[in-house]
């Protein structure tokens, strides 16, 4: 492993709070991998483990108002080449990377393959089990969601709109087994639920 890659993990693994955040970027990576190997590791390595620094406590805002319209992308974007640089990162490569961050929210339009496998992974993350977890953990913690009922929204609203947003035909396979989970996920809690969450 090249040396900036083993600092960058070291570097994610320190800033990554709370503590779970960290596990998104591993399993990132290995899906950007799944999706399409022989698109650019390095410009992927990079920007999978750098795309949701501005999410982390330290980096984000603290004070709810400025958090509630804080855009975490763009404060990647922004400090993203001089962490790269800093780190040794091929120097040629850092617009690629800022691109594949500046567009990896699925509201944005990818414009490199890379940019496109990385939002497709980001997406595949947010279904199936993995992208409950993630987002049930945020409850009481997050400013988007103080009551189950509102983590079930979001992931009811993931279902009903991500799926059309993946753009790539190997991430559509990946995909199917996750909506599957998801949908079958919330057909049973709003079955034991009673609307009472």
């Amino acid at each position: 492993m090249a040396p900036w890659r083993e600092e960058l993990i070291s570097y994610i693994r320190i800033e990554a709070l709370p503590i779970e955040k960290f596990s998104h970027q591993p399993r990132l990576y290995a899906l950007t991998q799944l999706i399409d190997p022989d698109a650019d590791t390095d410009i992927l390595f990079a920007s999978v483990w750098l795309h949701d620094l501005g999410v982390f406590l330290g980096h984000r805002p603290a004070e709810k108002a400025e958090l509630e319209k804080w855009d975490s992308a763009a404060y990647a974007v922004r400090v993203t080449p001089e962490i790269l640089t800093r780190l040794g990162f091929p120097v040629e490569k850092i617009p690629a990377v800022v691109e594949c961050i500046a567009n990896h929210q699925p509201h944005n339009t990818p414009q490199s393959h890379e940019a496109a496998v990385l939002r497709d992974a980001d997406i595949l993350e947010q279904l199936g089990s993995v992208g409950i977890l993630r987002t049930v953990c945020k409850v009481g913690r997050d400013t988007r969601f103080h009551t189950f009922a509102e983590a079930v929204a979001s992931l009811t609203h993931a279902l009903d709109t991500l799926p059309a947003k993946i753009t790539l035909d190997r991430t559509r396979e990946l995909a199917a087994s996750r909506i599957a989970v998801l949908q079958h996920f919330l057909m049973e809690l709003q079955e034991e639920a009673r609307g009472e969450l």
